[in-house]
């Protein structure tokens, strides 16, 4: 994924749209394996802490590490380097509007499954998650948390 530049002179009709996330295979694909490399052991690492915690405190302590987004660190220190602070704190925020909907979708998650069959316990959590990580990205934008073409 990557957001497009803001345009030169930061005005016109493209800059209201320079921080849109945008799907772009080929940057992906051009991805040097040093990266790669690089998410994967932080990945590891992780699942392998949250396996040693979960076999010394139990399952449920290690369950909060699992929760852990194991490859954030790597890819915002990766994003820093190569695309600049800025960058990396509009994925970092990111990050955070997604935790948002995460949590909810476990709290609804829980609160359904008690009653009502998976399919529509995950379903309606997954549905809740997406709108509270929507929501929240609407009102981060309309706040004027605009990545790089506007306020930080």
């Amino acid at each position: 994924m990557s957001r497009t530049a803001k345009p030169p002179g930061g005005g016109g009709e493209g800059a209201e749209d320079a921080d849109r996330v945008r799907v772009d295979w080929r940057a992906a694909a051009r991805t040097p394996r040093r990266d790669l490399l690089l998410r994967f052991a932080f990945g590891a690492g992780v699942s392998l802490l949250a396996a040693v915690v979960s076999a010394l405190f139990g399952p449920f302590v290690g369950g909060v590490f699992l929760a852990f987004p194991a490859i954030l660190l790597a890819s915002l220190t990766l994003v820093a380097e190569e695309e600049g602070l800025t960058r990396a704190v509009d994925d970092a925020r990111g990050a955070v509007l997604g935790t948002l909907g995460l949590v909810v979708f476990a709290v609804v998650a829980v609160v359904l499954l008690r009653h009502h069959s998976a399919w529509l316990a995950l379903g309606v959590a997954t549905a809740a998650w997406g709108v509270v990580s929507l929501a929240a990205y609407g009102l981060t934008r309309a706040a004027g948390h605009r990545g790089t073409s506007g306020g930080g």
